[in-house]
Formats: structure tokens, sequence, C-alpha cells
């Protein structure tokens, strides 16, 4: 079994937090793990939703896309 530690919550949310692990049929910590994964998890892809706006208003990006576009229509199998 992994270390255990204690956190600080409110009252308030330690009730919530229990609340919704009961729910699920988890326990506290499980829940609090995949809370945790999942905000990291919507963390990275906002930041590649960010990358990906700013290379939309980069022209050297988007003269690269479109010299690269022309290949779709060449013919070759993508195998």
């Amino acid at each position: 079994m992994a270390a255990t530690t204690t956190i600080k919550v409110t009252t308030h949310a330690r009730d919530r937090i229990n609340a919704e692990a009961r729910a699920l049929g988890v326990t506290p910590a499980v829940l609090l793990e995949r809370l945790l994964d999942d905000y990291q998890r919507s963390q990275r892809f906002d930041a590649i939703r960010a990358r990906y706006a700013e290379l939309s208003n980069d022209r050297d990006y988007e003269a690269e896309t479109t010299e690269w576009a022309v290949t779709d229509a060449d013919g070759l199998d993508r195998d």
C-alpha cells in the first residue's frame, strides 16, 4: 500500500469529496487522483489548443502547410 498523508481542507470540501467518492464507489483518495488526472489532461490540451491558435497566425506555418497540402492529391497511397 502506498504511503498516505493528511491534507487540510474545509469540512465542506471534505464532505463533498466523501459524498462524490461514495456515489462513485471509490475511496476519496481515488477520487482525488482521478480529478487531478483529469485536470492535468485538460491543462495539456489547453496548451495544445493555445499553440495551434498561435500557429494559425504564423504566416510561415501557413505557407508551409499550403505547400505540403499539394501532396494530398499526388495520387500516392498513404500506406
